[in-house]
């Protein structure tokens, strides 16, 4: 009687472990490639209308309260305060990789280190990497007699601001502040 006892719990153990297994993939089959902290809102992942009359104006649908916007197809960025008002919009650079549209959180931030592509940057504020390549928002740092890097074939994460734009960046975006990526 005892073995048939033991066959029995085997049997069960063995087919709660195959549903748990089964239930395992099935998630994981599920879950996007790349995860973002936050949700990721249906008009954050679509092309969203500009204003044609004021292209710097920022774009509907692009999440609401104290955010980051950057836009991928616009190479702009915008500084929005709690109540949805742009404190400052201005242009950026990006790297060679971009990051896949949706809403990160600024997860580390550096004063001063040099880019993967060799440049001494500043005021760095990352939300996100791909493939172990950091991204975020930098400032280069201007040095006298040094050549502006030449075009690089190294991938960077880098999404390069003005110095002043910079400054703003590392006052507006600390750690745990909202980046919305746009198109």
């Amino acid at each position: 009687m005892a073995t048939s006892n033991a066959a029995f719990v085997t049997a069960l153990t063995t087919a709660a472990l195959a549903t748990v297994g089964f239930l395992a993939y099935q998630a994981a089959a599920t879950v996007p490639t790349r995860a973002h902290a936050g949700s990721v809102p249906a008009a954050v992942t679509s092309k969203v209308p500009r204003d044609e009359r004021n292209p710097a104006a920022l774009p509907p649908g692009s999440g609401a309260g104290e955010r980051v916007v950057y836009s991928l197809d616009d190479n702009r960025v915008w500084l929005v305060n709690a109540a949805n008002q742009v404190t400052r919009t201005f242009q950026v650079m990006p790297g060679t990789i971009d990051p896949a549209p949706g809403v990160y959180v600024v997860t580390s931030r550096s004063n001063s280190v040099t880019g993967t592509d060799g440049t001494p940057i500043e005021h760095v504020v990352r939300f996100t990497s791909i493939d172990g390549v950091a991204i975020g928002f930098s400032s280069a740092v201007a040095e006298a007699g040094r050549p502006a890097p030449a075009v690089t074939t190294v991938p960077t994460g880098g999404i390069r601001e003005s110095r002043e734009d910079g400054d703003a960046m590392w006052a507006f975006a600390t750690i745990g502040a909202r980046v919305a990526v746009i198109h």
